[in-house]
C-alpha cells in the first residue's frame, strides 16, 4: 500500500499546489509517499521541497497507472468530474480532496518563523507567466518601480534581464524563501505565497490577474486581507502603496490541523504492515 498526492502543475497553471502537497509529503515521509505533479518540470522541482520521491504524469487520469487498487490518494486539482470522483472512491482506501478535507492555507512550518523585514516592499506575480502579460502588458512603456521582483519558476528565460529596467531590483526565485519570510510588505497573485506571508507575521496584499480564476478569493477575504486589481504596474503600485499607508489588521493566521488525516492514514498504514507479512506467508 502507497500513499500518492497529486498536485496539479505547469507553466500555466503554476506551483501553489505542488508547495501544498510538498507539506502535506514531508508529513508522510516516514511512510515514503510518492508526490505526482502535472508536469516533469515541477516534479523536478520538488526537490527544493525536500521531496525525493517525485514524478511527472501529465494529468490525474493517468493515476491508476502507477497506483493500486486500495492505494490511498491525496489530490489537490479541479480535473475529476463526478465520474472520475466515484471512480477514485472505489479505488482508493481513503480519498482526500484539498479545499474539502484539507484547506488550501496550509504552508510549511518553516514559514512560521518571523524574517528580519529586510525587504519593505516586493512583487511577486507567480511562478507562471506563460502569456507573458508581466513584461508585455504590465510594464510597458513604464519607468522603474520602487519595488522589487521575485521571479516565477516558469518564467521565460532571459525576462529577469529586460524586467530589471522596471523594478528596483529582481530577485531569483531560488531566493523564495527568503524573500517571503523578509518582506514587510508582499505584493502577491500567489493565494499560496500570500499565506506563507501571513504565517511569517507579515502584510501581504493579493493581486488579482486578469488570466486566473482566483477560485479561492473566499480564503483571502475570510482573513481580511486587502485585495487589488489594475491593467499597468503603475496603477498596481499606487493602489498598493495606498494599502500599505493603512494596512487594515488581518485575521491571526494559524497552522492547518491535519492531525485527523495522518492519524487515519498512519493507521491504516501501520494495519496493512503488519497485515501484509501475513499475507506473503500464506502466499
Amino acid at each position: 500500500m502507497n500513499i500518492y498526492i497529486y498536485t496539479k502543475s505547469g507553466h500555466n497553471v503554476g506551483l501553489d499546489s505542488v508547495r501544498r502537497g510538498a507539506v502535506l509529503y514531508n508529513q508522510f515521509k516516514n511512510y515514503n509517499p510518492i508526490l505526482c505533479t502535472s508536469d516533469y518540470r515541477a516534479a523536478t522541482f520538488s526537490r527544493t521541497l525536500d521531496v525525493y520521491r517525485g514524478v511527472g504524469i501529465d494529468i490525474i487520469g493517468n493515476l491508476p497507472n502507477l497506483m493500486k487498487r486500495g492505494d490511498i490518494l491525496i489530490f489537490d486539482s479541479d480535473e475529476p468530474n463526478e465520474t472520475m470522483r466515484k471512480f477514485m472512491n472505489q479505488y482508493c482506501t481513503k480519498l482526500y480532496e484539498f479545499g474539502i478535507d484539507i484547506s488550501r492555507t496550509l504552508v510549511s512550518d518553516k514559514f512560521f518563523n518571523k524574517g528580519n523585514k529586510s525587504i519593505r516592499k516586493a512583487f511577486f506575480f507567480g511562478d507562471d507567466d506563460y502569456q507573458n502579460i508581466l513584461l508585455d502588458k504590465l510594464c510597458k512603456d513604464q519607468y522603474q518601480l520602487d519595488i522589487d521582483l521575485l521571479m516565477g519558476h516558469y518564467f521565460f528565460l532571459g525576462n529577469d534581464e529586460k524586467l530589471i529596467s522596471h523594478f528596483s531590483n529582481v530577485i531569483d526565485e531560488e531566493e523564495y524563501f527568503d524573500t517571503i519570510i523578509n518582506t514587510q510588505y508582499l505584493l502577491a497573485s500567489s493565494i499560496n505565497a500570500v499565506f506563507e506571508s501571513c504565517a511569517s507575521g507579515n502584510s501581504p496584499v493579493f493581486y488579482i490577474r486578469e488570466d486566473k480564476k482566483h477560485e479561492n478569493l473566499d480564503l483571502i477575504k475570510k482573513y481580511n486581507i486587502p485585495i487589488i486589481e489594475g491593467d499597468s504596474m503603475q496603477e498596481i503600485l499606487k493602489k498598493f502603496n495606498i494599502v500599505i499607508k493603512n494596512y487594515p489588521k488581518i485575521q491571526p493566521f494559524k497552522k492547518v490541523d491535519t492531525s485527523n488525516i495522518l492519524d487515519t492514514v498512519i493507521d491504516i498504514m501501520e494495519k496493512n504492515k503488519l497485515l501484509s507479512p501475513s499475507l506473503e506467508s500464506n502466499y
